[in-house]
């Protein structure tokens, strides 16, 4: 592995971006600190290239700015690890995705490999080399970094060529090459890592067991979180966790600083006259019969991963099939990822069949 060149000051990225617009691939890691802060702290950009390894101390330099052209230029495909976390962190700072992305997860997952595999382990399958893996909870925003540190994060990026050349020669044999680009396009869509603030409910989970009243509460709970911790850029659970939510919306409010109550009740005095949540939850209890068409869609989505030799978890995973199930949603037809793309050709008309 070749010593990483480190670059913190800004007259250094306009050299390295004329480097980087040349090169057909540019492999891509970030390090970041999220444990205190709503929106991921940027403290290192990892650069591969040309057989070269840059190391961009984001904490130290003014901007990303100069480099973005060359990480966003077509020519040049970015490879990227279980992409979505890297591409937030720098969206966040530059406020442009880079493009075009392969993710290396993604891939592994499409030629049969697990789908959360990690970057170690999918180093270990595909090249035979181990990674040390000694600094997962190091704190990057420490500086000077070690040699070990540094070590690590060079690492992080070293092997992404190598691996992404295997997955490739191996997609194409599977024809599956379009299938990874749906699923890595799909991750160049800025809304993703700006999402609306109105649907911050979407990830309580439990809403169905509260009454309609409850559950309008729930929502409304949740969206004011949402909008605090981005404005103070705290973690959500530090302004108020989830289990409070609930105790909230039926009627218990915990202890608060005064300024903190106060905003709440207003938000819920403001959403009062809204009227109650009549809209089920994907959380809903299923029925017997929607019970039984759950474990149906689900031997039909593991007898066709047992086909192409994937996991079901790629195709179709459980919660969808349980929210086509339940019929809960007028926007689940809509909504469901196994029913677009190459999915749809794959599982989803089998899907739509059984659902009749």
């Amino acid at each position: 592995m070749p010593d990483a060149i480190w670059i913190d000051r800004d007259d250094e990225l306009p050299a390295l971006a004329r480097t980087l617009e040349s090169q057909p691939w540019i492999g891509v890691d970030t390090e970041f600190l999220r444990e205190r802060t709503f929106f991921p702290k940027l403290c290192l950009l990892q650069l591969a290239a040309g057989g070269r390894i840059w190391c961009v101390d984001t904490l130290r330099i003014g901007s990303l700015d100069p480099l973005m052209p060359a990480l966003t230029a077509a020519a040049a495909r970015k490879v990227i690890h279980a992409a979505r976390q890297d591409l937030e962190a720098v969206y966040l700072s530059a406020k442009r995705v880079m493009t075009p992305v392969f993710d290396t997860q993604i891939a592994a997952g499409c030629i049969g490999l697990k789908p959360q595999v990690g970057y170690a382990e999918l180093v270990k399958t595909l090249l035979n080399v181990a990674v040390p893996k000694g600094q997962t909870r190091t704190d990057w925003s420490k500086r000077p970094l070690t040699r070990e540190q540094l070590e690590y994060a060079a690492d992080d990026v070293s092997y992404l060529g190598d691996i992404a050349g295997h997955l490739s020669l191996r997609l194409r044999e599977l024809e599956r090459e379009h299938w990874v680009l749906e699923d890595c396009l799909a991750l160049e869509d800025p809304e993703l890592y700006e999402p609306d603030p109105a649907q911050a409910w979407g990830r309580l989970r439990g809403l169905a067991q509260l009454a309609p009243a409850s559950r309008a509460r729930a929502k409304v709970i949740a969206v004011w979180r949402e909008k605090l911790a981005r404005v103070r850029d705290l973690p959500r659970a530090w302004i108020l966790p989830d289990a409070a939510i609930f105790s909230v919306a039926q009627g218990a409010l915990p202890p608060l600083n005064d300024s903190l109550a106060a905003s709440l009740l207003e938000a819920l005095e403001e959403a009062s006259n809204d009227g109650h949540d009549e809209e089920p939850s994907q959380d809903a209890r299923p029925t017997p019969e929607q019970k039984a068409l759950i474990e149906r869609l689900g031997k039909i989505v593991d007898a066709r991963a047992a086909e192409l030799q994937v996991s079901a978890e790629i195709l179709a995973p459980r919660g969808e099939l349980k929210a086509l199930a339940l019929g809960t949603r007028a926007s689940a037809l809509r909504d469901s990822h196994a029913l677009k793309g190459w999915r749809r050709e794959e599982i989803g008309t089998r899907l739509l069949d059984a659902i009749g």
